[in-house]
């Protein structure tokens, strides 16, 4: 497994060690069977954007010091130039590129995303991730076929979208293209889950 992985495998276990959580507090916070949250501490498996947005908020870390090891500098300001953000290569091909990596207490983490054209996955059902706060998509190129629940949209350049992102959102690309979109995660309001 890539190397990688393993050191965002070993913070997250050290960081559920430190606050006395069981592997299975953490299946059941981060909406996983105990078998596949145990794959992702182990190392044995890649992790999905909300499953580490969710290690982080349970944490009461920065999402870039899970990612990374390193904490957040910034609190004036923060700019990343063209192709300078943090990548994050997560969820089967996607490619998450956090923009304001270095801004420490951010309210929001803000992303440029590539969803990849799949042809197998055109006609199969779009998996749904669950995390707290919401959520605001703008599609910059391409075309992203957003499952909400039961809900099917299909959006395009120009197009945005606003959701809860505790209720179950998946999307990928369609058109025959990959689709480029921004993302902005915004953190719940209500940190009662949060732990310091």
């Amino acid at each position: 497994m890539e190397t990688r992985i393993m050191e965002i495998a070993q913070r997250i276990r050290e960081l559920r060690e430190i606050l006395e959580l069981s592997p299975e507090e953490m299946a059941a916070r981060t909406n996983t069977s105990l078998e596949e949250y145990l794959k992702c501490e182990n190392g044995e498996s890649d992790f999905s954007f909300t499953f580490l947005y969710q290690c982080a908020h349970i944490f009461g870390v920065d999402l870039m010091e899970l990612v990374t090891g390193e904490n957040p500098k910034l609190s004036f300001y923060s700019i990343v130039r063209k192709n300078e953000g943090l990548p994050i290569r997560r969820r089967a091909g996607f490619s998450y590129n956090h923009l304001a990596y270095l801004f420490k207490d951010k309210l929001c983490e803000p992303f440029l995303v590539t969803a990849p054209y799949k042809e197998e996955e055109q006609n199969q059902e779009i998996h749904l991730s669950y995390h707290k706060g919401q959520e605001f998509d703008y599609i910059i190129s391409g075309r992203l076929k957003v499952r909400l629940e039961e809900h099917i949209h299909i959006l395009e350049p120009g197009d945005a979208i606003y959701y809860d992102s505790g209720h179950g959102h998946g999307m990928i690309a369609t058109g025959g293209e990959d689709c480029q979109f921004l993302a902005v995660v915004l953190k719940d309001e209500n940190e009662e889950d949060k732990l310091k």
